[in-house]
């Protein structure tokens, strides 16, 4: 199978892998990348695993830890220039910089801790990603942006924070939706915007609008035909709940298919 056609599986299993459907994703982005790299990028998660002490217990001992080992003597952390790339949306990328957004250091942190057995999890907070450690009444919050600075120690900020851990599926499309934020600044990268649609729509729960959404892609791009033909296929979707928005749409694909003329 394609890496595509194993991201769907993937993310369409009883419990889907955060760490291969990352890894399934950055192929998209990078045409060499094979399973040679996805084996060497696993294996080096094994290995930052396996550099953690044993047995640790309890959150604060977990984060410490963490901290410790990627944010202080590896150096995994975040910078305003990240950004800026895509790669600092690319697990194998991040991996190897040890930079990246929040939320793919995030990743890192909780992919590296649960090969460890840490008791962590990811919080989608607002404009921002974290994770927790142990009991989500009484957990411990880090950010991995910042080297694992302490977020949420005391009853105030785990008020504030996401009572529920945030799913793996979720985390997925976040990414996603990052990629989409960053190739839609610069419309030279439409293709990245329509292969992170693409992945998006695999999911097996998703917004319904991002069929609009890859619909102006394929516009945007000049694929004039195709664009109208989804177009209108969302419209018709809508049109029960909505057909103020559905006639609209449908004089979206009207004036596209006119631009073949």
């Amino acid at each position: 199978m394609s890496f595509r056609e194993q991201f769907a599986e993937e993310a369409r299993s009883e419990r889907p892998d955060l760490a291969l459907l990352c890894l399934y994703l950055a192929a998209e982005a990078d045409p060499s990348f094979d399973e040679r790299a996805l084996d060497q990028a696993q294996m080096e998660l094994d290995r930052l695993a396996g550099l953690l002490p044993y047995g640790l217990r309890g959150g604060r001992a977990w984060a410490a830890a963490l901290t410790d080992l990627l944010g202080a003597r590896l150096g995994f952390h975040g910078t305003p220039a990240d950004y800026e790339r895509l790669s600092s949306s690319l697990l194998p990328a991040v991996l190897e910089r040890r930079r990246g957004l929040p939320i793919l250091l995030s990743v890192v942190w909780m992919e590296v801790a649960r090969r460890a057995g840490g008791p962590v999890y990811g919080l989608a907070l607002p404009g921002h990603f974290v994770i927790g450690f142990g009991d989500p009444q009484e957990r411990v919050t880090v950010d991995p942006f910042a080297g694992g600075a302490a977020l949420g120690v005391g009853p105030a900020e785990v008020a504030a924070a996401p009572l529920e851990p945030a799913g793996t599926l979720d985390i997925v499309l976040r990414i996603l939706n990052n990629i989409r934020a960053w190739a839609g600044a610069r419309p030279e990268q439409s293709a990245v915007a329509l292969w992170a649609l693409d992945l998006s729509l695999l999911l097996p729960s998703h917004p319904a609008s991002l069929r609009y959404d890859r619909a102006r892609v394929l516009v945007d791009r000049g694929e004039f035909r195709e664009g109208a033909a989804e177009l209108d296929a969302y419209a018709d979707v809508i049109a029960p709940v909505d057909p103020a928005t559905a006639t609209r749409i449908h004089g979206e694909a009207t004036s596209a298919r006119a631009m073949l003329n």
